[in-house]
């Protein structure tokens, strides 16, 4: 399954720096232009996850939003902090994860 290669690689982007991991680091990144992507576990709240779309999308920054198949618990192991939500800060890493995804979604169909 690639849930396993898409949590390693969000380690990898956390150990690289280049990702915001928390609501707040996650806002911050929003709104200084940083964020690529934003993650979303599956488990995360109603409330964060409005809070998050509606950043994302403020003045047309149509930064992606993807809610993942993985929960809290299996992010946090990953990249070594309790979080529900993610910000991809980089252009490669973003593009590699939205691939990765996308095909995940394919082989479920």
């Amino acid at each position: 399954m690639n849930e396993e290669k898409i949590l390693s690689l969000f380690g990898l982007a956390r150990r690289a720096g280049r990702l915001a991991p928390g609501h707040d680091a996650v806002i911050e990144s929003i709104v200084k232009n940083k964020a690529k992507l934003c993650v979303l576990c599956f488990d995360a709240s109603e409330r964060l996850e409005r809070e998050v779309r509606h950043a994302c999308s403020y003045e047309n920054k149509n930064i992606p939003v993807l809610k993942a198949e993985f929960g809290i618990k299996e992010l946090s192991k990953a990249i070594g902090t309790k979080a529900a939500v993610i910000s991809i800060n980089d252009e490669g890493f973003s593009k590699k994860l939205l691939s990765m995804f996308e095909q995940d979604t394919q082989r479920k169909e």
